[in-house]
């Protein structure tokens, strides 16, 4: 058995202020993707506010004192390597947000072309971490054997597959 999440939502709130600034949501059955998403709530004047407040702690790059902070500045997680949205994923958004124009079978060569990558990052995932995919098949009950001759790999930390 396999546990799995129908929905999440994760909200930054400023202080006593009770709208969010962004909310990271999740929702399994989403009728129309992105199913994982990021939406901003603040306006970028607070935002750039906060940011002007946490001018101490950002990193060596961070904010420059002859102009105010952008929200340029912000790195928003969206996945790491494997699990990053893909063109198809920004198209997808396009349509949505925009209503762009789009031909007759449109959502066709996007889901084709989606699958294909999304397929594609899972093996890559499956290569970064090949005991944890033979563990989880073994689970579902396949018969699967270490090779003969192990891979010419240098072996690499966990945290590393997703920060490198």
């Amino acid at each position: 058995m396999f546990l799995a999440t129908d929905q999440a939502d994760l909200k930054l709130f400023y202080d006593k202020v009770p709208d969010p600034l962004i909310r990271f949501e999740y929702v399994r059955r989403s009728e129309d993707p992105p199913g994982a998403h990021i939406q901003v709530h603040a306006h970028r004047d607070e935002m750039a506010y906060l940011l002007r407040l946490a001018d101490s702690g950002r990193p060596k790059q961070g904010l420059r004192r002859d102009r105010l902070p952008r929200l340029a500045e912000m790195h928003l997680p969206v996945g790491g390597h494997r699990m990053r949205p893909s063109l198809e994923d920004v198209l997808l958004f396009l349509k949505r947000e925009f209503a762009i124009d789009t031909t007759d079978n449109w959502r066709t060569v996007i889901v084709e072309h989606l699958t294909d990558w999304r397929l594609t990052q899972l093996k890559s995932a499956v290569r970064d971490a090949p005991e944890a995919a033979a563990e989880v098949l073994r689970l579902l009950g396949y018969t699967v054997e270490p090779p003969k001759v192990a891979a010419q790999r240098q072996p690499r930390e966990f945290v590393k597959l997703f920060w490198p």
